[in-house]
């Protein structure tokens, strides 16, 4: 009788150890995988934020202009999303932006990270505002609109950049009789680069490079 006692009880203190070994082994990888997504989060974040002009790929091709695009951090405290205020304008003339954009990059459950796009009302009173992003901290979100199946997706590289694009025609348009638009885009370090365009219902381009997308070099790093 004590031998069998024994036996059992030696076999439940091994299930009970057991039990304890794969919790213990569980949750460090969990831990560090939550851990490298919100690194990658902050890392994807301060990548897009600075100021950068295509001034070098429009000297070795005067096919594309000199563009300058300023990326300021707004509403910091916001918990939902991060945000960022765009401006963007051919550099002779950055006193009147052809693009004035927010964008809201969110993290999604599938690794994956979203950065959703919205229009400005009244765009041209906050012109040059990335300069000063506190501008907005005592405004709200009735200052936008958003563009409904614009935003782009974004992936990790393995080489520590982030590549994305929209998804399939959702991304309307009306400019120039396009019936929508594509965005690819790719960040790293020192540089993004974007390439918009624009279809008909023919999927035949009216607007956008054709050859490939813009290069934009920092020019200030936030």
């Amino acid at each position: 009788m004590i031998r069998i006692f024994t036996m059992l009880t030696l076999g439940l203190l091994l299930s009970m150890t057991a039990c304890k070994s794969k919790t213990v082994l569980t949750e460090p990888a969990n831990t560090t995988k939550k851990v490298a997504v919100t690194s990658h989060y902050d890392e994807l974040f301060k990548l897009m934020q600075g100021s950068f002009d295509s001034n070098e790929q429009s000297i070795a091709d005067e096919t594309y202009y000199d563009i300058t695009l300023h990326m300021a951090p707004i509403w910091t405290t916001d918990t939902e999303g991060k945000w960022l205020y765009v401006e963007q304008s051919v550099t002779a003339n950055q006193a009147k932006p052809y693009r004035q954009r927010l964008y809201k990059l969110e993290y999604r459950k599938d690794g994956t990270f979203a950065s959703y796009v919205y229009t400005i009302k009244e765009d041209s009173l906050y012109i040059g505002k990335w300069s000063n992003p506190a501008y907005f901290d005592n405004l709200g979100k009735e200052i936008m609109d958003i563009r409904q199946g614009c935003e782009v997706i974004l992936s990790r590289n393995a080489d520590g950049s982030y590549e994305g694009s929209t998804i399939d025609k959702n991304c309307k348009s009306t400019l120039r009789g396009a019936s929508y638009a594509t965005s690819k885009v790719r960040v790293e370090k020192g540089m993004i680069t974007s390439w918009d365009q624009g279809f008909d219902d023919k999927d035949e381009q009216v607007w956008g490079a054709t050859e490939g997308p813009y290069i934009f070099k920092t020019i200030k790093q936030d």
